[in-house]
C-alpha cells in the first residue's frame, strides 16, 4: 500500500479501540462519537479485507489479524511522536537566521538584535545580505525584512509608517541629488549614485547634497545630529515589512523576535 493511501485516521482510531477494548472509552480519548469510532473499524476493516474485533457477552476481543499488526503499529506511531519532537524542536532552537538589505541591518536592525540578546543570553544570530530572489527554504531562512510594497506571497507585518525624507547634511551643501536604487523618481539629475539608501545617507553627511531616503532608517541620523531634514516626510507605498513564510512565521521564536522588534 502506497503513503499516500495509508489510513491514518483508521489506524489511529484502531489504536485507541484495542487499548481500551471499547469504543465507547476509545470515543472519549479521540473526542468523537462511539458511532464514528465504529464507522471508521468498518472502513478499515473494508479497506484491509480482514475482521478487526469481535465482539463476545464479555465485550470486544481482538482477532488475531489484528494482534498481528498491533505491535507495528504502536512502534509506528511513536516513530511518527519522536519524528514531531523533533521537528519542533527547530522551534525552541536558540539560533534565527535573518536577511535584510545591509543598509536598514546596520542602521536600524542590529542595535534591536543587540537590545534583543541582552534580554535573551542564549539566542544567536546569522544575518544574510538580502536577495530579492532569496529563497527561504533552500537559505534555511526564519525571518526576512524588506523595502517593499506589502509582504507579497508571504506573512508579514509593516515597521512604522511607510514614508520617506530628505535629508542633507548639518551643515547645509549643496541642492544636488544623491541618487540610489529605489530612491524616488526625480527630473533633478543627480551628483552621485550609490548602491543602497544608507550610503546615500552617507553621501549627504559628506557634503554631496541631499537624500530622499526611507525614515527608519534615516531616524538614528536625524536623531545624533549627523543629517537635518528638508521639508516634510513624504508618505510613500513602500515600506520596511519584515515578512516569512506562514511555517516560519508560526514559529515561537520568530513570533517573539518579530514582537520585540515591533514593540
Amino acid at each position: 500500500m502506497k503513503r499516500t493511501h495509508l489510513p491514518l485516521n483508521g489506524l489511529r482510531v484502531l489504536d485507541a479501540a484495542a487499548r481500551h477494548l471499547s469504543f465507547t472509552r476509545a470515543a472519549d480519548e479521540l473526542a468523537v462519537t462511539p458511532a464514528a469510532v465504529g464507522q471508521q473499524i468498518r472502513a478499515l476493516e473494508d479497506l484491509l479485507g480482514v475482521v478487526l474485533f469481535r465482539r463476545t457477552p464479555k465485550g470486544l476481543e481482538l482477532t488475531p489479524e489484528t494482534e498481528a499488526g498491533l505491535e507495528a503499529l504502536r512502534a509506528g506511531f511513536l516513530q511518527f511522536e519522536e519524528a514531531v519532537r523533533a521537528m519542533q524542536a527547530g522551534q525552541s532552537s536558540s539560533s534565527l537566521t535573518i536577511a535584510a538589505p545591509r543598509d536598514i541591518t546596520a542602521k536600524w536592525l542590529q542595535p534591536r538584535l543587540a537590545a534583543y540578546a541582552a534580554s535573551q543570553p542564549d539566542i544567536k544570530f546569522s544575518l544574510v545580505a538580502a536577495d530579492e530572489s532569496l529563497d527561504f527554504t533552500e537559505a534555511n531562512l526564519d525571518l526576512a525584512l524588506r523595502l517593499a510594497e506589502g509582504p507579497g506571497e508571504h506573512e508579514g507585518v509593516k515597521l512604522g509608517e511607510a514614508s520617506f525624507v530628505t535629508v542633507e547634511g548639518t551643515g547645509g551643501g549643496p541642492e544636488h541629488r544623491i541618487e540610489w536604487p529605489g530612491c524616488p523618481n526625480s527630473a533633478e539629475p543627480a551628483t552621485i549614485r550609490v548602491a543602497d539608501a544608507g550610503l546615500a545617507i552617507e553621501a549627504a553627511v559628506n557634503g554631496f547634497g541631499r537624500a530622499t531616503v526611507p525614515l527608519l532608517l534615516a531616524q538614528s541620523d536625524i536623531d545624533a545630529g549627523r543629517v537635518r531634514t528638508v521639508g516634510d516626510a513624504q508618505g510613500s507605498a513602500c515600506g520596511y515589512w519584515l515578512i516569512a513564510p506562514l511555517p516560519q512565521w508560526r514559529q515561537k521564536k520568530v513570533k517573539a523576535l518579530v514582537e520585540a522588534l515591533t514593540g
